[in-house]
């Protein structure tokens, strides 16, 4: 491993873990205030949360807005159980937001793990998809960048993973040819499947073990369940 390329979210840090109970809290201590069922709330904003992300386009484009896309997935589950109160939308999206930052860790080993690939000799790339602001936040939070030669974002650069074009873009600022980097992240298709066809391994992170599908099209050159683990041979 000459190089190696670093997702961001749920492989150096825990961004799901953690999320419904920060919609609940958010939807108890805003809306609830407010006249509004926060059971009910709370459900049609799991629903629309689900619809909201499950359209691949939607996905795209929405990502690079994040507080924005929050706003629009509380709207839209207000809207989907009556509630005329639109203007909570945004408050509650807020309240959850904090939520979310207050919670955000990263996860054990990864600034040691980073540290020894660095010292090791490893050139390295953080590759992100999503909002620049976010993103950006969170590198500066947990001095990321010290760590890494190369970092694109998403909402920066314009494109986003699985686009061929990233991680050609990340290999020529690295220097390296493809057949000597690795990517690792939690996404199969994205951080895996999408590199390999480019030259690259992929190293999966399965965090909660639950395994390859049958069928899926993709198979990783690793399977790790944290992050550390990619410094075992």
């Amino acid at each position: 491993m000459r190089a190696l390329l670093v997702d961001l979210d749920d492989t150096l840090l825990d961004y799901s873990g953690g999320v419904d109970e920060c919609w609940t809290a958010a939807c108890e201590t805003v809306a609830g205030p407010a006249g509004i069922d926060t059971v009910s709330l709370v459900e049609a904003v799991r629903k629309e949360r689900r619809l909201f992300w499950d359209d691949p386009e939607r996905h795209r484009r929405e990502r690079v807005d994040m507080p924005g896309a929050w706003r629009k997935i509380v709207a839209r589950g207000l809207d989907r159980m009556g509630a005329a109160a639109a203007e909570l939308a945004g408050p509650v999206a807020e309240d959850f937001a904090a939520r979310r930052w207050a919670m955000m860790r990263l996860f054990p080993g990864v600034p040691e793990a980073l540290q020894t690939l660095r010292d090791g000799g490893v050139i390295m790339a953080l590759v992100t998809n999503g909002d620049v602001r976010q993103q950006r936040a969170k590198i500066e939070r947990y001095d990321l960048a010290r760590y890494f030669d190369a970092i694109l974002i998403e909402g920066e650069f314009g494109v986003g993973k699985p686009d061929e074009i990233v991680y050609r873009h990340v290999l020529e600022r690295l220097a390296v040819p493809a057949r000597e980097a690795w990517m690792v992240g939690d996404h199969l298709e994205w951080d895996v499947g999408a590199p390999q066809r480019l030259g690259l391994r992929g190293v999966w992170v399965d965090r909660e073990g639950a395994g390859l599908s049958p069928g899926n099209g993709v198979q990783p050159d690793r399977i790790i369940r944290e992050f550390p683990e990619i410094l075992s041979p």
